[in-house]
């Protein structure tokens, strides 16, 4: 792959959408946005757009419309026309004024055939792009008048160029490959003649559609950039959704024409990233880029970029209330030469290095303004970097004229005094000491070593790992351990972490975003703080109207019976085990309607249906007097079954993924 044809891709599918925005109104979905952000920057498009107001707009339902004063609109989307994206473009273009709408989508007229399920036969005859057109005519529908003017084109607008060798693919964040409980999905709508056995005999009819759909609108654009290299691919493939998508590839209709003359060939390798998860959880990695992604802070709306705080730069003291009154800076300098040149350098060279090739982009910036420098020799430390970016404050000319530069030399400074820096060497000591106890112990004293760092929020100090970190350390170790024998010490060992963990979410005073995913819960007005009573199940702490101290509460569901339990009454006593998390989503339940699942090895009064008993938790209500918590929506937890659990730890087994 040619690395500047891969900016040049990008640059020429901006350069089509910039034909068409003057003195418009511009609505760009995340991944467009993002795709705009590395490849030319949102200041080109403004410049293209004209006129002294700021006419970007994010696409959703909520989005404001446009008045008389702003007949025309431009629609930049990075997905397929269909479904919620056609009933959003209805919803804004009803509400505004406008007389000429322009539609650009990343996913081309292929792809949206495929999504009308026009068999491939039928495609390679028709003329023209009649899926586009009659969208067309829909625009000028919506618009009020069909004598108004509508335009839907496909530009691959696919790519976040971070680098002239490194290009990303936000549209295609979701995009996972399938793991070994996967199939047990994949199996229920097969019959019995024709079930999986493993991920080895998944193809691409055992797919769902949207996952299909999702992986042609991928290989669509793969053979749109192929198309702009001028060069016939060969396609390899390591994991089992790699297999499809190469399969996909060397197939797709579209580019049988193409491949016959092209003048170049290239090799393109698919390879599925469950295969190598040492690579993404590990901390070997001596590179600043790695670090500064992260410690800082995501930018919002972005797969690839963090927020760089700039107050230093103003008159404003340092202060988190300070902090949302600047904008943030970034890593994404597409217009700055300086900035750029350094950016690529960071993400090629060592930490070591990398933070001296900071230090002499600063000193070179500053001799060039005329400020008065004062050199060091030496190891570069963070005071130092800052000494120098202090310089530029309040000279408004100078910060201008380096912007893109000192957002760098931020990140690399708050990256360099980040808490979470610190612990690096940590990460790294103890990965090290795992690798060589693998080679010398079993998997269960491994585990055995990593369940005294297992702390609850009330005995961790700033050394301690975080849930989060706790989860990071686990898929490192089963990561690099490879196949390995299950016997009663292991499962023993499994057992305590993932009680344990358990426990460390229970008594979290808030969960992470990433946290709430993994266990199935959502946020609501009035976040319960969850507690763990022994063996027993999970407890909430609600609070109650009027109430200044919550009351305790938790909600029981059986196969045969749901209640609330009061305040003072304890949970009946018997042994019980943590299976996972249950989400109740693909029931028209609720979002936070999910729980954790325990189980009784012995039935009991309360649960003489089966073993199974579901703990939903999140808010409680109480009455007037605020005394008598009542219990939400009664939902029993008949049908519940192990298929339909979550695991609050998800293992990964790469000997399946591999076999």
């Amino acid at each position: 792959m040619s690395a500047p044809g891969v900016l040049s891709f990008t640059q020429q599918g901006w350069e089509q959408v910039l034909a068409k925005v003057k003195r418009a109104l511009v609505y760009l979905d995340a991944a467009c946005a993002e795709s705009l952000h590395w490849g030319c920057g949102a200041s080109r498009l403004l410049e293209a757009v004209g006129g002294p107001a700021c006419h970007l707009r994010e696409f959703e339902p909520a989005a404001v419309g446009g008045g008389a004063e702003q007949p025309k609109a431009v629609f930049v989307l990075s997905c397929l026309l269909k479904g919620r994206t056609v009933e959003t473009l209805r919803e804004i273009i009803g509400r505004s004024r406008f007389q000429y709408c322009v539609v650009v989508t990343a996913v081309s007229h292929a792809a949206h055939l495929t999504a009308n399920h026009v068999p491939a036969a039928a495609a390679a005859e028709l003329e023209g792009q009649p899926v586009f057109e009659q969208l067309e005519e829909k625009l000028c529908e919506w618009m009020g008048n069909m004598n108004y003017t509508a335009e839907v084109l496909h530009v691959p607008l696919w790519l976040a160029p971070v680098a002239p060798h490194l290009a990303l693919t936000p549209a295609f964040a979701s995009l996972f490959p399938l793991l070994p409980r996967d199939v047990h999905l994949l199996n229920r709508a097969r019959p019995d003649k024709r079930r999986l056995g493993s991920l080895s005999e998944v193809d691409a009819a055992a797919l769902p559609p949207e996952l299909l759909l999702q992986i042609r609108c991928l290989v669509s654009g793969l053979s749109s950039l192929c198309e702009h290299l001028g060069v016939r691919e060969e396609c390899f493939a390591v994991g089992s959704l790699s297999r499809i998508i190469a399969a996909d590839l060397a197939s797709y209709a579209p580019a049988k024409n193409r491949r016959k003359t092209a003048a170049g060939r290239a090799s393109v390798v698919f390879v599925d990233r469950t295969l190598d998860l040492t690579g993404a959880a590990g901390h070997h990695g001596d590179n600043l880029v790695e670090k500064i992604i992260s410690v800082l802070p995501q930018l919002p709306g972005h797969t690839n970029d963090v927020m760089v705080n700039m107050v230093e730069l103003t008159a404003l003291q340092n202060e988190e209330k300070n902090q949302s009154m600047i904008a943030p800076g970034c890593l994404a300098q597409s217009n700055d030469t300086a900035a750029k040149a350094l950016w690529e350098a960071l993400l090629s060279t060592k930490h070591k290095e990398a933070v001296m090739e900071v230090r002499r982009h600063l000193v070179e910036a500053a001799s060039r303004e005329n400020l008065p420098i004062k050199m060091s020799m030496g190891r570069v430390t963070p005071g130092q970097l800052m000494s120098y970016i202090q310089l530029f404050k309040n000279n408004l000319k100078a910060i201008v004229n380096h912007c893109g530069l000192l957002q760098l030399g931020l990140a690399t400074v708050q990256t360099l005094k980040h808490p979470q820096t610190a612990k690096w060497d940590n990460f790294l000591a103890f990965e090290r000491l795992l690798l060589q106890s693998i080679g010398e112990s079993t998997m269960s004293v491994v585990l055995n070593q990593l369940l005294p760092m297992i702390k609850p929020l009330n005995q961790r100090t700033k050394d301690d790992y975080s849930p989060e970190e706790l989860l990071i350390l686990l898929i490192y170790v089963y990561s690099v351990s490879g196949e390995f024998t299950v016997d009663k010490d292991l499962g023993e060992a499994d057992e305590k972490v993932k009680e344990a963990l358990a426990r460390v979410f229970c008594e979290e005073s808030e969960l992470s975003p990433l946290l709430q995913k993994i266990t199935a819960l959502v946020s609501s007005d009035s976040p319960a703080r969850v507690l763990c009573e022994g063996n027993g199940p999970t407890m909430t702490r609600c609070p109650s109207p009027g109430e200044t101290r919550p009351s305790l509460c938790w909600h029981e569901s059986t196969n045969a019976a749901s209640r609330t339990q009061r305040p003072g009454l304890g949970w009946p006593g018997r042994q019980t085990r943590l299976l996972g998390v249950l989400r109740l989503g693909s029931v028209s339940r609720q979002p936070q309607d999910s729980g954790f699942v325990f189980q009784s090895p012995l039935p009991s009064v309360h649960n003489p249906a089966g073993p199974l008993t579901w703990m939903r938790w999140d808010r409680a209500h109480s009455d007037a007097s605020g005394t008598t918590p009542k219990g939400g929506d009664r939902v029993p937890s008949e049908g519940v079954t192990a298929a339909r659990l979550q695991p609050i730890v998800a293992k990964p087994q790469l000997q399946d993924l591999s076999s």
